[in-house]
């Protein structure tokens, strides 16, 4: 059984969610914008909502967009707090370098996950515990990064 949470919105149109079982809700765009490409814009949703505490909401990219047309989110994800009481507006950016891309009222532009977040607490100590990985960072499992490069 999926545990579910209450969460209040203000909003034109409900988030929803396509399939059983997805773990996002399609976020609506509120406004129409013609992203360039290259180009970014913060679009409106006209959703608000309240988290209750100890749980924090994610806007993700949503792949179709991504795939087909190479729109993502530049931030991705972004994070809504449990206080945040504004807008959600998402962060689109146009990846592909030939086409630009129309975003119409009630476009499905993001998803937005809520999860429970459990508040950290930080221990300061002089050397931390060994583990399988170690500090292998970028190139550990496998993808090696030359020296001196940019990636």
């Amino acid at each position: 059984m999926t545990e579910t949470v209450d969460v209040l919105i203000i909003a034109p149109e409900l988030p929803a969610y396509a399939h059983p079982g997805d773990a996002g809700a399609d976020l609506i765009a509120a406004e129409s914008v013609r992203l360039q490409p290259g180009e970014r814009a913060l679009v409106g949703t006209g959703v608000r909502i309240a988290l209750p505490e100890g749980h924090a909401a994610f806007v993700v990219p949503r792949s179709g967009l991504a795939a087909k047309h190479g729109i993502t989110i530049v931030n991705a994800p972004g994070t809504i707090d449990a206080g945040y009481r504004g807008e959600i507006k998402v962060a689109l950016l146009n990846t592909d370098a030939r086409e630009a891309y129309d975003i119409q009222v009630g476009d499905r532009i993001a998803q937005l996950i809520v999860m429970p977040v459990p508040r950290a607490r930080f221990i300061p100590v002089d050397e931390l515990p060994d583990s399988v990985r170690g500090d292998g960072g970028f190139g550990s499992t496998g993808y090696q990064i030359q020296e001196g490069s940019n990636a």
